[in-house]
Parts: structure tokens; sequence; C-alpha cells
């Protein structure tokens, strides 16, 4: 009996001492940079193989890093390193690059697709043409996949743009057009495998959705633009300058 009850505090003492060394490791491989800010943990299971401890010991170690405020996780995503969400204001006409360069982050953009391509449904319904420059392109923050972002224009318009120029600089600053208001709209939705794959999070995660729909001083829509944003990396703020009776935000629809 008393053989038992010493393998049974053993074999604690090792595990709290393993789940310490796993934490420790972690820490320093945060630290070393190894996992950017913002940036996917591989999964409790992968961490368990690589590190051969339970999963039980995993997520001991991920609780002490929590309780540090060096990770964090959110349901369905899993654990990353702990960051706080860019905070993105609505009440101005800006670019992605606008946004993170006031909170210190290094913005840059890869192009994924240039092409000049026959309008989709949707595209020919808010631009009013047959032929767009369609770009698909992904943003990041200090080296980390921040956003996938799909850009409609009227072909008419960007005629004299090339792959490097998209690349370089946002629409906002390339279309010769003034610009004067957007429509935005902003939903939940569930990371696709396409996304996924570019924004190096688990295929069904949370995302933000947003559609924009810029538009010129005559009110014409030139530019249709799709964001999807990993929801652990941004949220969207609004002013509200008047107290009204109900408590919801005003411009609130309800999605059939």
């Amino acid at each position: 009996m008393a053989r038992i009850l010493w393998l049974t505090l053993y074999g604690a003492d090792v595990r709290s001492i393993r789940y310490r060394e796993i934490a420790d490791d972690l820490r320093e491989r945060i630290s070393g940079g190894e996992f950017g800010s913002g940036r996917l943990l591989p999964s409790e299971s992968t961490l368990g193989e690589r590190y051969g401890s339970s999963r039980v010991t995993v997520r001991r170690a991920l609780d002490v890093l929590s309780e540090q405020g060096i990770v964090a996780s959110k349901q369905g995503l899993g654990w990353f390193v702990a960051a706080a969400p860019v905070r993105q204001a609505l009440g101005t006409l800006g670019t992605i690059e606008a946004q993170l360069a006031q909170v210190g982050a290094v913005a840059e953009r890869k192009v994924l697709e240039f092409a000049f391509a026959p309008a989709s449904a949707r595209a020919r319904e808010v631009l009013e043409c047959d032929e767009v420059l369609r770009v698909r392109r992904l943003n990041l923050a200090d080296g980390q996949p921040f956003a996938r972002v799909t850009v409609w224009c009227p072909a008419s318009l960007a005629a004299g743009l090339s792959r490097a120029d998209v690349e370089r600089s946002p629409f906002y600053e390339l279309l010769t057009v003034p610009l004067a208001s957007a429509t935005q709209t902003i939903g939940a939705d569930a990371a696709s495998a396409a996304d996924a794959s570019v924004l190096d999070i688990p295929v069904g995660s949370p995302v933000l959705r947003c559609e924009r729909i810029t538009r010129d001083v005559h009110g014409k829509a030139v530019l249709l633009s799709v964001h999807v944003f990993p929801a652990h990396r941004t949220e969207f703020v609004v002013e509200l300058n008047q107290a009204e009776r109900s408590i919801a935000p005003s411009g609130l629809r309800l999605v059939e």
C-alpha cells in the first residue's frame, strides 16, 4: 500500500515538473520570436506529441502561460500568442495600412491574384459594369496574416494599373477619381478552406467578413471589396454620440 502511494505521489510530482518545463520552453520560443504576436500555436494534441506528454499536461502548461498573459484562447480557434486586437474605427474612410500604422504595426501586402476579368454577379450589380480588375491580396501585420482582401474595380478606372502598383499602394491612393463615402457591412462567418490556408487559421474558425462599397463624389460605386479578418486579430469600433432610448446600436439589420 505504501509503495502504491509513493508511486502515485512520484507520478504526480513528475507531471508537475513536466508541465512547468513545457511552459518554460513555450515561453522561450515565444519570446524568441518563433511565434509572433497573434500567431496561432500548434494544437494541444500536436504539442502533446512534440513534448511526449498528455493533453492534460499540455493544457496545464498553457493555462500557466495564459495566467501570465502570454497566450490566450478562443472557442473554435485554439491557443494563440496574446495580443491586443487592432481596433478599426468605422467613422472614417480609411485603409488597413492606416489602421495598422495607428497601433505601430508594420503593414505589408502580398498580391495573390491580379486579373482583368468579367464581373461577377455581385460586382456587376454594385459597380454597374461588365469587366473589372479583380485583385486578391493578403495583408500582414508585423509579418503575420491579418486579412484576406478581394477588390473589384471597373476596368475603365483600373486600365493603367499594374500588379506592382496594387502591391505597393492601396486603391484609395491609386484611383484618380475623388472618393467621398463608403458603406461597410460586417458579419460573422466561419473560415473557408481557402481563407484558412492564407490566414494560417483552422478551417471553420471564427472570422469577421466585411463588404465595403466605396463611392465617388457623385455617389457612384467605384470599388467593391470583401475583407476577411481572423476574429482574434481585430475589432471594429464606432462612436455613438447621442444616447437613444433603445440600447441597441443603430444600423443593425436582421439577417434571415
